[in-house]
């Protein structure tokens, strides 16, 4: 398993996604407003456009949340738990 994808970027928060994926929205809309509150980057990828390996890494976990280029999350985003990771 990949823990540091080089696709992660410098963004504190990444997600993982694919188009048409209401978990996805779901998990983005809890992203959004809690990188907007706390300050911190956020970033969105789609599945297509990472390495085949992390495709077949990831594919059924999506969404799938980084933090700080770590795994955070997948499937759902909790968003207490996601304050807690950033120091909130």
């Amino acid at each position: 398993m990949v823990d540091t994808p080089a696709w992660a970027g410098r963004a504190r928060v990444v997600m993982l996604g694919k188009p048409e994926c209401h978990l996805c929205e779901e998990a983005w809309e809890v992203i959004e407003r809690v990188t907007r509150e706390s300050g911190v980057g956020r970033a969105r990828k789609e599945l297509d456009d990472v390495s085949e390996a992390d495709r077949e890494e990831y594919w059924d976990k999506i969404p799938v949340t980084f933090v700080d280029g770590r795994r955070h999350d997948f499937w759902r985003v909790d968003e207490h738990r996601l304050r807690a990771a950033l120091g909130g």
